[in-house]
């Protein structure tokens, strides 16, 4: 499904791509300019606490940060992942498959047990970006492909400047970091 470039892209931008929960949930009828806007603040504050939590993560530091740092980024990473754990124990989340998106749209193999959405039918990406995490991101988007192979292609809506503005900085980082894995790893 996605090919092995060091740079991933859908709709002719940067992509993030990686295996995660995706779920579609469709939508009847046109979604109000107050829905559309609380989606946005909702997915805002999400990206925003994302952001906050990796910014601090220890594989993006400086190699001279004091080992006692270092242990206490471990003990709070540790306490995300328990706190990820309980979460998706609580609230079970869809089955995690391949998935490419940013701001344009997404595309995902969508898993046996799911009903494939009609071309041109209007709902919800739900993308559940971390464990820790308690909420999925929310993007409003219209089908624009089905494969044989249950691919899904969708087209979002704007989801607003600010969400945008996140959405790029996430994908940037995840970017960053894999070519940064790359080259250290040869």
């Amino acid at each position: 499904m996605y090919e092995g470039a060091d740079t991933v892209v859908l709709f002719d931008e940067l992509a993030y791509q990686d295996t995660l929960p995706v779920a579609w949930r469709p939508l009847a009828g046109s979604v109000d300019a107050a829905y559309a806007g609380g989606l946005s603040e909702r997915n805002s504050r999400l990206l925003q606490a994302c952001a906050a939590i990796e910014d601090h993560s220890s594989a993006d530091r400086e190699d001279d940060v004091s080992p006692e740092l270092l242990r206490i980024d471990a003990k709070i990473n540790l306490m995300l992942d328990l706190m990820g754990q309980l979460l998706s124990a609580n609230r079970p989340r869809p089955m995690p498959v391949p998935v490419r998106f940013n701001t344009q749209g997404a595309q995902w193999a969508a898993a046996a047990a799911t009903a494939t959405p009609a071309v041109g039918s209007q709902g919800l990406v739900l993308l559940y970006l971390r464990d820790y995490l308690p909420e999925a991101l929310r993007l409003l988007g219209r089908v624009t492909e089905v494969g044989a192979d249950r691919q899904i292609k969708v087209r979002f809506a704007p989801p607003g400047e600010t969400t945008a503005d996140l959405m790029e900085k996430l994908i940037f980082r995840h970017h960053r970091r894999l070519i940064a894995g790359r080259s250290r790893s040869k």
